[in-house]
């Protein structure tokens, strides 16, 4: 098994959003805002490759919204998905399976384009997509709050490409990696855990999306059911600290990996790493 970090997007996010009630005195002693009250973020992917599969985790936001989109996100121009698969060596072709562990925006957003005819399609042309059926069937009848994460150009070409697979929860659809589903942050959200050799490393999506919202309470405001998204989180730590397992974060711009441990004052971060340098942990 191989796995190459692909950053999809670097961006910003309002401090508010991405701590929730934790007040900016607090939250800014982790991270310095700017003159919009924003920090940075960033969109890490995963790609798997295992016996012959590409696997793609989330995408990032995509180019084919509008300008006031992007600004109001300061996105840098200059990152996508399709510019680091080929840093690594790989093309959109080359993908097999992209696995999503939701359909926000900033996850879905970059499988679908606007092709010269001014059509949409997929990125992805040999690919197979999947996602929970929980949440699929959650992003086309989504709450008010909610709604606004959820874009039919980003969903639409999926539906109709015919490689759409919608994941009842306890399948399994690929080796070395199962599928959880949790339902703080938005229902039926994918969580895949890695088997390697030696490791079981953790993509956390936006189950907790940087090592500073391991603390419990630092649960972001967009979590549909944060008291939920509180218990889950609580459940998984306990679990990640008894098996060393290693997190993998989607949107830390700091820290890409680390592993945890119980202290007096709950779940906290042991030693933060990057992916490559997970020999050096061999023994956790």
């Amino acid at each position: 098994m191989q796995l190459f970090p692909l950053i999809a997007d670097n961006w910003k996010m309002d401090g508010g959003v991405a701590f929730g009630v934790v007040p900016k005195s607090i939250w800014s002693r982790l991270h310095t805002a700017d003159e919009n009250n924003c920090i940075s973020i960033t969109t890490r992917c995963l790609l798997i490759i295992h016996n012959g599969r590409k696997i793609l985790i989330d995408v990032g936001l995509g180019d084919k919204q509008s300008e006031k989109y992007y600004a109001v996100r300061f996105r840098e121009t200059d990152v996508n998905i399709i510019k680091s698969l080929g840093q690594v060596g790989f093309c959109a072709d080359d993908i097999t399976d992209v696995l999503f562990t939701h359909l926000h925006d900033d996850h879905v957003g970059a499988a679908t384009r606007i092709n010269k005819n001014g059509n949409l399609e997929c990125l992805f042309p040999k690919a197979q997509y999947w996602v929970s059926y929980s949440h699929w069937d959650w992003a086309l009848n989504p709450n008010k709050r909610e709604g606004a994460a959820f874009f039919k150009d980003n969903l639409i070409p999926l539906m109709e490409s015919g490689r759409l697979h919608l994941l009842e929860e306890g399948t399994q659809p690929f080796e070395n990696i199962t599928l959880r589903l949790y339902n703080g942050h938005t229902r039926g959200q994918i969580i895949p855990l890695i088997y390697t050799s030696n490791q079981t490393i953790v993509y956390m999506g936006d189950f907790i999306p940087t090592q500073y919202n391991i603390p419990i309470p630092f649960i972001p405001s967009v979590d549909i059911e944060p008291l939920v998204s509180l218990i889950e989180k609580e459940q998984f730590l306990k679990e990640a600290a008894e098996k060393h397992y290693i997190l993998f974060f989607e949107h830390d711009v700091e820290n890409e990996c680390c592993t945890i441990v119980q202290s007096a004052k709950g779940a906290v971060s042991e030693r933060s790493f990057k992916l490559n340098e997970i020999e050096l942990y061999d023994n956790l």
